[in-house]
């Protein structure tokens, strides 16, 4: 990973003016923010740098305005959602650069925060235009990124302006390089993927690059059924992707040869209906009936991704086990969740996990507190696990 500046490298910054780029994209109900954890991921870093004096300048995006200005996109509900999460005064500008910006930030004093309005507003930024991020610039001394989630986009306001500027990562920008790092960067061996999801599809990239980074992969979900299916399992009505079959051997050749095993199930839960509560059996998996779809792994798979928890020094997750939103199909992630928990409780596991639908699992189980780190990214998290370089931290490279 690219050595990067962090705040503990800034030095005096009472009076400069900080550009911070952070992720307010949350979401939003009736002009009122729902989940405010975006926004409490980024308030020790806003708080730590008003603190210490500086005039904290907030850039984000939220939802997709296509470059024109929409109120239904507006950034100021959410300013008052910040204030609320940081229990101080926020201000906030009615753009993001030219006139209604500049005077915002002239009437700045030290420790004040400001929030600008909406960067996409603008077609520079997701053009990552050199004009509109030198218009940003302009109003700022020192551009720090602390959103990672939006790091894979080289957008002006996420990349752009690191070249305009000193450049540093925020602290929540910092931390979930350093929770990276540990993962797959330079982790802990023997290594636990352990992916999941619905298609095969959406993650190719991701298990090519895993199959030769990591000891053993676990998979689940609905990509577990395209790869039974490629071994000539029957997987009965299931959610399965037939025509990536050869794919799916051709990862399990890589793995092979890289010394990765792959874990797929050996029990399985099947129903007939995909709905709360729908009468459902446990079936080895070489015995799923024409007329049922398999919605999570039973008890002996179960076991076994305990076993390889047991074994392993680091694990990364993306993704869960089986059907999770509906009950009782959310038995084996809840199960594994917390193995996994118990374990880095003890101090016996590294475990690094993201993606909404993880984030989302690891809650219901109980547990996101307890796991070494958690991703709220999203993307950029995804994007990282593929091995694919991202342009906002690439940018922040001393």
């Amino acid at each position: 990973m690219a050595d990067f500046k962090t705040l503990d490298d800034l030095g005096d910054v009472r009076d400069k003016r900080v550009l911070m780029r952070v992720d307010l994209n949350v979401p939003v109900r009736d002009g009122s923010v729902t989940d405010t954890t975006r926004i409490e991921r980024v308030a020790p870093g806003i708080v730590e740098l008003a603190d210490k004096g500086a005039k904290v300048i907030l850039l984000a995006h939220f939802g997709r305005p296509k470059g024109k200005r929409d109120p239904e996109a507006s950034l100021e509900p959410i300013a008052r959602a910040v204030e609320t999460t940081l229990d101080r005064r926020v201000l906030f500008a009615a753009d993001c650069v030219d006139e209604a910006a500049k005077a915002a930030v002239d009437d700045m004093t030290s420790g004040d925060i400001l929030l600008l309005e909406n960067t996409r507003f603008h077609a520079g930024e997701e053009g990552n235009d050199p004009e509109f991020a030198r218009a940003i610039a302009e109003n700022g001394d020192i551009y720090v990124n602390d959103a990672f989630s939006a790091a894979h986009r080289a957008h002006a306001s996420t990349e752009g302006l690191a070249h305009l500027l000193p450049a540093y990562a925020g602290r929540t920008m910092q931390a979930e390089l350093e929770a990276l790092e540990k993962g797959l960067g330079n982790p802990k061996r023997p290594v636990l993927a352990i992916v999941g999801g619905a298609k095969v599809s959406t993650k190719i990239d991701l298990l090519l690059n895993l199959v030769k980074r990591v000891d053993a992969l676990v998979i689940g979900g609905g990509m577990a059924n395209t790869f039974l299916a490629a071994r000539g399992t029957g997987v009965g009505k299931s959610l399965c992707e037939h025509d990536l079959g050869e794919t799916a051997k051709q990862i399990m050749v890589d793995a092979a040869s890289a010394g990765c095993a792959i874990v797929l199930p050996v029990d399985v839960v099947v129903a007939r209906e995909f709905k709360a509560g729908a009468e459902s059996e446990v079936v080895d998996v070489s015995a799923v009936p024409e007329d049922s779809m398999i919605l999570d792994v039973g008890a002996k798979s179960i076991e076994t991704v305990k076993e390889w928890l047991d074994r392993a020094d680091t694990v990364v997750w993306n993704g869960p086990l089986g059907a999770f939103e509906i009950e009782p199909f959310d038995r084996a992630t809840v199960a594994a969740a917390r193995h996994a928990a118990a374990r880095t409780r003890e101090c016996l596991l590294v475990s690094v996990a993201g993606g909404g639908d993880t984030v989302s699992a690891l809650n219901k189980a109980g547990v996101a507190d307890d796991f070494t780190y958690v991703s709220t990214a999203g993307g950029a998290f995804l994007e990282w696990m593929e091995g694919k370089v991202l342009p906002g931290v690439a940018a922040l490279a001393k």
